[in-house]
């Protein structure tokens, strides 16, 4: 009893003592933090401050993630390693405990591959710069415009990147801050607490440095890959641009040259007609010059565009005949004159009659203005239509032109009839004198033409003096007088020398004009039966 007394009086003793001890450690400990409190409030203060703007920070949200993928990664690391512990375990709470860790692994798996960007940069792909597109090729003028855009796109992904950058330089000095003021913070107190965050926080430090340092040099590497390949796109584009202005150059001179080909037609050509379908040709040529000038500039390989003009003719002519017999048409036409504006033609098919002047020569179609002529009068009864005939009618049908290569007159004919009895060679004479006065302006303009067409055709007969023929019809003598007029006026002349011949013809006693006549017989006298017509017995006037 004694002895336990004597024990219980030492261990109250004992710890009597450590109990002031400790009150006198946490004294001094309280005395330290109440002379620290304020600078350590003030920093503290300071810290929140500087975590605020980080929070607030994709990039400090990115890092976070990252460290959710290194945790992550470690929890994975510890369920293999459990998993590789109890595999081979035959008990059965380790084969259960073994398909729980499978489970648990797979999961993980999945969550892994949910931050997968995270596993080689602490910022994920916001590390690598955007892939640079290939070169645009600069081939025609509209391309220029697109190398312009691509260079743009090129500036704006390299200030991108540069202004990221800047965007972990700012994080990277703000975490320097925040680590000067957590190294003041454990310099004043020696708490465990701030010792760790002071230790985290230089681990964050260090990602960010590394980071960094890789951004740098990627931004430098990429600002000079970005403008080695601006400057190859300059080089495209003024090549591009001289090739354009050279092209636009020629196509002047063109122009310039087709303006002063006309200009010198229109000099020494004084018919409109011939003027026009100049202008048309010199037009044509220049179109067909300039198109296969920019098909052959712009159009990488020439023989390719021939291949497939070859087997697109071939399959287009075939489906399209009448419209490329049109443009054969309208080639034969302008490059022979057979056909020229302002020339009056006659066109005939299927039956149908059509005489007009040319209004226009395109490349698919002739068109007609109808006029009043001898045909309207005769077979069409109605005149001042357009008519628009392809061009591949001239090498189908009849077409008759009334004008061609200056010629300005035709043969036109008037047949009067005259009894068997009548002094025909007075009636020849007189149709001669008439001829000869309403047409002798016409025929002398046809014999300056007809001079002038020798010089260049073989004329056998080119005599343009009024003809006039007699020849036996049932009827009569019909006396044709054939003279010449104005291709655009036969019906005004017809008409006067018609008339003429007409007035001549009955003031003459021993003309007389013939037309369709019958005869009837009236008679008493009666005629046998064998003189009449088979079952007639007596004439239409006999009595009885």
């Amino acid at each position: 009893m004694f002895y336990l007394k004597k024990i219980l009086s030492i261990f109250v003793f004992v710890f009597v003592s450590l109990f002031a001890m400790a009150d006198e450690q946490n004294t001094s400990i309280e005395n330290l933090s109440l002379l620290a409190l304020k600078d350590i409030s003030s920093l503290e203060q300071e810290v929140e401050d500087i975590n605020k703007k980080l929070n607030d920070n994709i990039w400090i949200k990115r890092y976070k993630n990252y460290l959710l993928y290194k945790t992550m990664q470690q929890q994975l690391y510890e369920l293999n390693s459990k998993y590789d512990k109890y595999k081979n375990r035959k008990e059965n709470k380790y084969q259960e405990l073994t398909r729980q860790l499978k489970n648990k692994i797979n999961i993980k798996k999945r969550e892994l591959e949910l931050v997968e960007q995270y596993k080689e940069s602490p910022i994920g792909n916001k590390i690598k710069p955007k892939e640079i597109s290939s070169l645009p090729k600069v081939t025609n003028p509209f391309s220029i415009v697109e190398a312009f855009s691509y260079k743009k796109q090129l500036q704006a992904q390299k200030n991108q990147y540069t202004q990221n950058k800047n965007y972990i330089k700012d994080i990277y000095k703000l975490i320097i801050q925040k680590n000067d003021l957590l190294q003041k913070m454990d310099s004043i107190s020696d708490s465990k607490y701030y010792h760790d965050r002071l230790l985290a926080s230089k681990e964050y430090q260090k990602d960010f440095e590394l980071v960094l340092d890789i951004v740098s040099t990627t931004d430098n590497l990429y600002s000079k890959k970005i403008n080695r390949v601006s400057l190859e796109v300059n080089e495209l584009i003024v090549d591009e641009t001289s090739r354009t202005l050279k092209i636009l150059f020629v196509i002047i001179v063109l122009v310039g040259l087709s303006i002063g080909l006309r200009k010198l037609f229109k000099r020494y050509i004084d018919e409109d007609d011939r003027h026009y379908t100049i202008n048309k040709i010199i037009n044509f040529i220049l179109v067909i010059l300039i198109i296969f000038i920019l098909l052959f500039s712009y159009i990488e390989n020439a023989s390719y565009l021939v291949t497939f003009l070859g087997f697109a003719s071939a399959g287009i002519a075939i489906a399209l005949k009448d419209w490329f017999m049109s443009i054969f048409g309208w080639m034969v036409i302008m490059t022979s004159g057979s056909i020229n504006v302002g020339d009056r033609i006659k066109v005939t098919r299927s039956g149908l009659e059509v005489v007009g002047d040319v209004l226009d020569i395109s490349m698919f179609k002739i068109s007609i203005r109808e006029d009043i002529t001898l045909t309207s009068y005769m077979k069409n009864r109605r005149s001042g239509r357009v008519f628009f005939v392809p061009n591949n009618y001239v090498f189908t049908d009849l077409i008759a032109n009334y004008t061609y290569d200056s010629m300005r007159t035709v043969w036109d004919s008037i047949d009067l009839y005259i009894t068997f009895d009548s002094n025909y060679e007075k009636a020849v004479s007189l149709a001669t004198q008439v001829a000869k006065k309403h047409s002798i302006g016409y025929t002398e303009l046809a014999k300056k033409r007809l001079d002038k067409l020798r010089t260049k055709y073989v004329l056998r007969s080119a005599n343009p003096e009024p003809r006039i023929f007699s020849f036996l019809e049932p009827y009569g003598i019909v006396i044709s007088t054939w003279y010449m007029t104005n291709s655009y006026a036969t019906l005004s002349l017809r008409s006067k020398v018609s008339m003429a011949i007409l007035s001549e013809f009955l003031k003459a006693d021993d003309i007389s004009i013939a037309y369709p006549t019958q005869t009837l017989r009236v008679s008493d006298t009666k005629f046998g039966s064998e003189v009449m017509l088979p079952g007639v017995h007596s004439g239409f006037f006999d009595g009885g």
